[in-house]
């Protein structure tokens, strides 16, 4: 039991849980109880379903985690460090742009489809960071997982700006108002170097339900608290209390709640549906070419360098795994999309965009060993 806790906790077995749930979802939506399953989902609990309630609110929990990370890496870590920062973030722009473009070039014309644009720009650090581990650091050089790493936090900051610029829904100036006064709130804690975190989360609650009646997704009250929180050992046993929260439930639950597409119910007309083709495009292609590109152009320029020990074919596998977009993929798609026949059009392409990033990157990783060796 202890060895398969180190493993789950480990970089290569801490996408298993959101796997095992991925499998666990599909295979009941393609069984007789999915109908069942997408009832309970869908039940009304508090004037929102399930799966509402899933998504604003167990997702702050994740977000809150996401947004400590970066704090942590912005002032301590890795993006603390301009010179070790030009690479990823370079490499982020492009993975995020050229997806985008990629994704609105398959849906012009159709403005529901196209609210859709930032599905095809994120990255699912979990999966993506797990199969590198799992080729190990002799088909990826550690410099190359940091330079992957650092790429998908730089990622996940831009996926919270463009959900509270671009996912906002008709704001009510009241709750913003609350919204304000904690934040004031939580800013002053801060000033005064509060350290116990109790009163930050009992301040961050009360945000969360300002938020959550705002208009502005309520899952950013996790990034507003972690971002309000300071550095310091409860600061970190917070994360470290977080993390396999995560990681075993929060992550895994809006997996399954978010994943289940039946393939009984696929069609032509839904494999050929822009919103599919762009998404799949903007993953697979779009994520390959604008990381490997954008973190090309500064290398070229002298900006940057390759990481140690790594090869341009290992850095192109690296870039063809950030097509892996899944669950912040989907997560945006709940957004963009209120339809349930649109949602399963985003559940389709994020499906096989992923699995061919996946499959591909994993492929030019494990030949570049043996090429190198």
């Amino acid at each position: 039991m202890k060895r398969l806790m180190l493993f789950l906790r480990s970089d290569a077995g801490s996408a298993v849980p959101l796997l095992v749930a991925t499998v666990l979802a599909l295979a009941l939506a393609n069984s007789p109880f999915g109908r069942t399953i997408e009832r309970f989902l869908h039940a009304e609990i508090a004037a929102g379903s399930l799966v509402h309630w899933i998504d604003d609110g167990l997702m702050v929990v994740f977000f809150l985690l996401v947004g400590m990370e970066i704090k942590r890496e912005v002032v301590v870590g890795e993006l603390a460090r301009p010179s070790q920062v030009v690479l990823p973030v370079a490499g982020a722009l492009g993975g995020i742009l050229l997806p985008a473009a990629i994704y609105a070039a398959f849906t012009w014309g159709d403005r529901e489809a196209l609210n859709g644009w930032a599905i095809a720009s994120a990255t699912d650090i979990a999966f993506a960071v797990a199969i590198v581990a799992a080729l190990g650091p002799r088909r990826v050089p550690p410099g190359l997982r940091l330079f992957l790493l650092t790429l998908a936090i730089v990622d996940d900051l831009a996926a919270i700006v463009i959900i509270a610029i671009f996912y906002t829904a008709k704001l009510s100036a009241l709750s913003l108002l609350g919204a304000g006064l904690c934040i004031v709130a939580l800013v002053t804690l801060n000033a005064l170097d509060v350290r116990r975190t109790l009163p930050y989360l009992a301040i961050g609650l009360v945000l969360w339900l300002c938020v959550l009646k705002s208009g502005v997704h309520a899952t950013l009250s996790g990034v507003v608290l972690a971002f309000c929180l300071p550095l310091g050992e409860p600061f970190e046993r917070l994360e470290h209390v977080l993390r396999p929260w995560v990681l075993f439930f929060v992550v895994p639950v809006f997996a399954f709640a978010n994943s289940g597409l039946d393939f009984g119910g696929l069609t032509g007309a839904m494999v050929r549906d822009p919103i599919v083709l762009g998404i799949v495009a903007g993953l697979f292609v779009g994520k390959q070419l604008g990381i490997f590109t954008g973190a090309a152009l500064p290398i070229a320029f002298g900006l940057a360098r390759l990481p140690t020990g790594a090869s341009w074919r290992q850095l192109y596998g690296v870039s063809v795994c950030g097509g892996i977009g899944f669950t912040m993929s989907l997560f945006i798609g709940t957004l963009a999309f209120e339809s349930e026949d649109k949602l399963a059009l985003v559940q389709l392409g994020v499906f096989a965009g992923s699995l061919l990033s996946a499959a591909f990157g994993y492929a030019i990783l494990r030949a570049s060993e043996r090429r190198s060796g």
